[in-house]
């Protein structure tokens, strides 16, 4: 079975592959964390963060973004006493102001899910990649979306991090063609 060369041999990013990555994502709360896991990899890899996944969901209560936008100084100092996730200062509290945005974004848009697939026009944009090479670390569309999410004033969501969201939540299929969740994703 072919997969996207990205996974090499690792379990915990074969499985993510397999299940998650690039399928199409509406739910509220998943996408949420997916905007604070982004966020929280920059500078660092992807394994590093699916590794500490579970400490990061049980951190932040489960990404429950109205609680996590009401944490106070106390939450920021158990979070950053907190070895089991990135404990960096800026990224905690971008995750906080973050949650406090996308509850604006919902009560604009009714949904941060309405807000953010309108960019695809609520369909997933199909590349056709035959190497990991060629896939794009940003496009003049997450460039469009970083600028409206950072002019709204969402922190760590420069145009590289807004892509890989993208492609984390299915906004873009970005499997390579010989992948057998190419098609699979596009159902």
């Amino acid at each position: 079975m072919n997969r996207c060369a990205w996974t090499g041999a690792n379990e915990l990013m074969v499985a993510y592959h397999d299940t998650e990555w690039g399928a199409p994502l509406h739910d509220e709360q998943r996408l949420f964390e997916f905007l604070v896991l982004e966020g929280m990899q920059a500078g660092l890899s992807w394994s590093t963060i699916l590794n500490k996944r579970e400490n990061f969901r049980a951190a932040f209560h489960d990404f429950d973004v109205a609680r996590v936008a009401s944490y106070t100084q106390a939450d920021v100092e158990r979070l950053l006493g907190d070895a089991g996730i990135i404990r960096n200062r800026l990224k905690i509290a971008a995750t906080i102001n973050n949650a406090q945005r996308f509850i604006e974004v919902q009560n604009e848009f009714g949904s941060f899910d309405a807000y953010i697939w309108r960019f695809v026009d609520g369909k997933p944009l199909k590349n056709a990649w035959r190497s990991m090479k060629e896939i794009p670390a940003k496009t003049p569309l997450s460039d469009a979306v970083s600028k409206d999410l950072l002019k709204r004033g969402f922190k760590f969501v420069g145009s590289t991090i807004v892509y890989a969201h993208m492609q984390a939540t299915g906004m873009v299929n970005d499997h390579t063609v010989d992948c057998f969740r190419y098609a699979e994703v596009d159902k």
